[in-house]
C-alpha cells in the first residue's frame, strides 16, 4: 500500500461513521458539479444498436446526478433504415450532437471500417472545438479507431480519457479471417493499443474474460482495467403473459413454443447450432423468430428455404418502446458467442433476455464466463458451440414444463436486479469520474474505504 494510500485509510478510520459519512456525501456532490463529461461514440439513439441504446441511459443517470455531459455522436445508420436526428439536441443536462453518417457498402466489413475512419476524423474536429469546456472524456470502441482521438487529445490538450471497450481489436479481425495474426497491422494496432491504454485514465471492460486478454496484452495497466457489466432496466421491461401480449398475437406465436433469438446476427454469433436445432424440432409445434439484422441474417434466411424450415419467422429490429413486447412474446430466449470470438465481444442482449423473466439458452465455449453466470443466476442452460441435440432436448423439456421455465425466468428477473440495473451499474462508472478528476492528494472516499 502506498503511504498517502495508509494515510488516507488512517485518517477516515479515525474519525466517527457519522462524520465520515457526511464527509463522503459533501465530497461525492462537489464531485458531481464539476464533471464536465464528453461523451464520444458512433451509435446513439434513435439509431438500433444497443450499445448506443445503453450509452443513452446511462448518460440521463449521470445527468441525473449532477453531471454535465455532452454526446458527439453520428446520424442513425445502424440498420440503414432510421430517419434523421436533430443535428443538435438537449435534454435536461445532456447537450446532444450528432455528425453526418456515411454508409458506404453496408453490411460490408470495409463499409463499416471506411464508415467509422470517416466518423472518427468528425470525431477529431468535434474535439478541437469542444475540449476546452469538458474536463473528462469518455469513448467507446465503436469504432475501434475512435480510441486514438482520445490518446491525442491527451497529447495535445492534456484532456484525461476513459475507454470503454466493447470489443477488442485487432483480435476480432485476426479471429474472422480478415488480417492475419503476426501481418505489420496486426503489431502496429496491438502496439497503438497498449499505448493509448497506457495513457488512460481509465479501461472499462464487459466482461473478466475481456480483462484478461486485455492485460495479457499489456500487463502495467493491470490495476486501471475494471469489469463493468452492460445492464437492463426491470422497471421497463417486464415479463407479459404470451396470451396478454399483442405482438405475440400480431405474429401469430400464442399457440407456439417460441424460441427467440433479438439483436444482431453478427460475424461474432452462431447461428448454425440454431439452425441445426430447428431442423431437429421442424416436425414439433415450436416456432423460432429472429428479431434484427446483421451480416448473417440473410445467410440464414437463404439457409432456412434452402431446408424447407417452415418454423422460422424473421423480423426487422423493433422501436424501444416494442421491446417490451417482443422480449417477452417467447418461451425461450436464446444467446450465442462464436467460439472464435470468446472473449473478444460481450452479449448485451442476455440483460434484457434476464429483465424479460423467461429462461435463456447461451450457446458458448465451454471456458466461457457466461456459464458461471447463467449457473449462478438459475435461468437457463448452456451449450457448447455445435451441440445442436442438446439445445434442441432443452427446448423439448421447457415446451414440457410450463414451470420449469417459469421457476428459471423468476430467478433470472432477480439475478439481474440484484447485480445489473442502471442504478448498480452508473454508480460504478461514477466511481470511476470520480477518482479521475480528483485532484492529487485530495483523500479519496472510494466504496472501498468507505462503508
Amino acid at each position: 500500500m502506498k503511504l498517502n494510500e495508509w494515510i488516507n485509510q488512517k485518517f477516515l478510520q479515525s474519525i466517527s461513521p457519522s462524520v465520515r459519512l457526511d464527509f463522503k456525501n459533501e465530497y461525492s456532490s462537489k464531485t458531481q458539479q464539476s464533471i464536465k463529461l464528453s461523451v464520444i461514440t458512433q451509435f446513439f439513439p434513435p439509431d438500433f444498436a444497443p450499445t448506443g441504446q445503453l450509452i443513452e441511459e446511462l448518460v440521463k443517470q449521470l445527468g441525473q446526478q449532477g453531471v454535465d455531459v455532452e454526446v458527439f455522436t453520428s446520424q442513425p445508420g445502424y440498420a440503414f433504415r432510421s430517419g434523421t436526428a436533430p443535428a443538435i439536441e438537449r435534454a435536461g443536462r445532456i447537450r446532444i450532437q450528432r455528425s453526418r453518417t456515411a454508409q458506404l457498402w453496408p453490411g460490408r466489413i470495409r463499409g463499416k471500417a471506411v464508415n467509422g475512419v470517416l466518423y472518427t476524423l468528425r470525431a477529431a474536429i468535434y474535439l478541437l472545438r469542444a475540449w476546452q469546456r469538458r474536463n473528462l472524456l469518455l469513448v467507446t470502441s465503436a469504432p475501434p479507431f475512435l480510441p486514438i482521438v482520445a490518446y491525442l487529445a491527451h497529447l495535445l490538450f492534456r484532456l484525461p480519457y476513459v475507454c470503454i471497450l466493447y470489443d477488442l481489436y485487432p483480435d476480432i479481425a485476426i479471429a474472422l479471417g480478415v488480417i492475419s495474426k503476426n501481418s505489420p497491422l496486426a503489431r502496429l494496432w496491438r502496439a497503438i493499443n497498449r499505448q493509448i491504454w497506457r495513457s488512460a485514465k481509465g479501461i472499462v471492460v464487459l466482461s473478466p474474460a475481456m480483462k484478461q486478454r486485455v492485460v495479457a496484452s499489456c500487463p502495467q495497466i493491470a490495476d486501471k482495467v475494471s469489469v463493468i457489466h452492460s445492464w437492463a432496466n426491470p422497471e421497463l421491461i417486464v415479463p407479459i403473459a404470451k396470451q396478454e401480449n399483442w405482438f405475440a398475437w400480431k405474429h401469430d406465436l400464442v399457440q407456439k413454443f417460441t424460441v427467440l433469438y433479438s439483436g444482431n446476427l453478427g460475424r461474432c454469433h452462431d447461428m448454425a447450432t440454431i439452425l441445426e436445432a430447428a431442423k431437429e424440432l421442424q416436425d414439433e409445434p415450436i416456432q423460432f423468430v429472429f428479431i434484427g439484422g446483421g451480416a448473417k441474417r440473410d445467410d440464414l434466411i437463404q439457409d432456412v428455404e434452402q431446408s424447407g424450415l417452415r418454423n422460422f419467422t424473421f423480423l426487422p429490429y423493433q422501436d424501444k418502446q416494442i421491446l417490451p413486447y417482443s422480449l417477452t412474446a417467447c418461451d425461450l430466449s436464446l444467446v450465442t458467442v462464436d467460439s472464435t470470438t470468446e472473449g473478444l465481444v460481450v452479449p448485451s442482449k442476455l440483460y434484457s433476455a434476464l429483465a424479460a423473466g423467461r429462461p435463456i439458452g447461451v450457446i458458448c465455449s465451454q471456458y466461457s464466463y457466461l456459464r458461471q453466470m447463467i449457473t449462478e443466476a438459475g435461468c437457463g442452460a448452456t451449450f457448447d458451440n455445435g451441440d445442436s441435440h442438446a439445445l434442441a432436448q432443452f427446448i423439448r423439456l421447457l415446451s414440457r414444463d410450463q414451470q420449469l421455465g417459469e421457476r428459471m425466468g423468476k430467478s433470472g428477473r432477480q439475478y439481474l436486479r440484484s447485480h445489473f440495473t442502471l442504478k448498480i451499474i452508473s454508480q460504478q462508472y461514477f466511481d470511476i469520474f470520480q477518482q479521475v478528476i480528483a485532484p492529487e492528494g485530495v483523500i479519496s472516499l472510494s466504496q472501498s474505504h468507505i462503508k
